[in-house]
C-alpha cells in the first residue's frame, strides 16, 4: 500500500519496442473523480500509456498504482495472472474498435463478465445489463445483435459492458474515432453522464471541444513525452510550448 492519496499514479513510466522507445519517463497522477484528456499527434505515446494503466502493454520501466496498489508487480506466473486479473476487474476499458461478441447480444455481450468472473446469476446479470444499457440509452436495443447496430450503438454497448463490472476507473481510447461524425455525439454524450457522476476517466481523444468541455486536465504528448499538462482553458487557449501550439494550430485548423 502506499499513503499517496492519488488514485491513479504512473512513476517513471518506460516503455520501449526494440530499439523504439515509446515511452520516456511519465509520471502522472489522477485524482479519484478527476477526468484527464490525453491528446496528441498519432505515434506519440497516448494509446500506449492508457494501455500500461492495466498492463496491456506491460512497461519496460516504471510503476503504475491503482488505488493504493502497484499494478504491474513482478510475480510468479501464477500468483501475477491473479493478482492482474482482480485489478483488471477494477479498471473498465473502451477501444477504438468495439470488440462486441458478434455472436450475442448485446444484452449477453454485458452479462457474460460478471457472470465469469463475480460469478452472478442469470437473473443478476439480467437485471445488472438492463440497469447499464438503459444508462447508455440502448434498454430498447437489448436483444439485438452487433451486426444490426450503429457504430455509436456498438460503442455505447461497449461502455455499458465495460459499466457492468462496476470499475473504479474507466479508459477511453479514441473511443470515437470509429465512427460517422454524425454518432460521435451519442458516445460523447454517454462520457459526459459519467463525468456528472465523477467517475474517474482517463480519455485519449482527438476531439479538442469535448476534452475542453468535460476534462478536468489535458495532457499534451508528443514524441513519448508530456509536453505540457494544465487546465484545458489554459492549454487550449493559453499554452506555453510551442509545440502544444504548432499542434493544436494543425489540429484545429484541419477540423474546420
Amino acid at each position: 500500500m502506499t499513503d499517496n492519496p492519488e488514485f491513479v499514479q504512473i512513476r517513471h513510466a518506460q516503455k520501449s519496442f526494440g530499439k523504439l522507445e515509446v515511452l520516456k519517463d511519465i509520471s502522472l497522477n489522477v485524482a479519484r473523480g478527476q477526468i484527464v484528456a490525453i491528446i496528441g499527434p498519432s505515434g506519440s505515446g497516448k494509446s500506449t500509456l492508457l494501455r500500461a494503466i492495466n498492463d496491456l502493454d506491460p512497461l519496460t520501466g516504471g510503476e503504475v498504482w491503482l488505488d493504493g496498489v502497484q499494478v504491474n508487480k513482478t510475480l510468479p506466473h501464477r500468483q501475477y495472472e491473479a493478482h492482474i486479473n482482480a485489478m483488471r476487474q477494477q479498471v473498465g476499458m473502451v477501444f477504438q474498435h468495439f470488440n462486441l461478441f458478434p455472436h450475442m447480444t448485446a444484452r449477453e455481450n454485458v452479462t457474460m463478465a460478471p457472470k465469469m468472473l463475480k460469478g452472478l446469476s442469470n437473473d443478476e446479470a439480467d437485471k445488472l445489463a438492463e440497469e447499464q444499457l438503459e444508462k447508455v440509452g440502448m434498454l430498447d436495443r437489448m436483444e439485438y445483435y452487433p451486426s444490426r447496430l450503429s457504430g455509436g450503438q456498438k460503442q455505447r454497448v461497449a461502455i455499458a459492458r465495460a459499466l457492468a463490472m462496476k470499475p473504479k476507473l474507466m479508459l477511453f481510447d479514441e473511443a470515437t474515432s470509429a465512427l460517422d461524425p454524425e454518432l460521435v455525439d451519442e458516445v460523447n454524450q454517454v462520457m459526459k453522464k459519467l463525468a456528472e457522476e465523477h467517475m474517474t476517466m482517463i480519455i485519449v481523444t482527438h476531439e479538442m471541444d469535448f476534452a475542453a468541455s468535460v476534462c478536468d486536465r489535458v495532457l499534451f504528448m508528443d514524441q513519448g513525452v508530456v509536453v505540457e499538462e494544465g487546465p484545458p482553458d489554459v492549454v487550449f487557449r493559453n499554452p506555453s510550448k510551442d509545440r502544444t501550439r504548432e499542434f493544436l494550430r494543425k489540429h484545429l485548423a484541419g477540423a474546420k
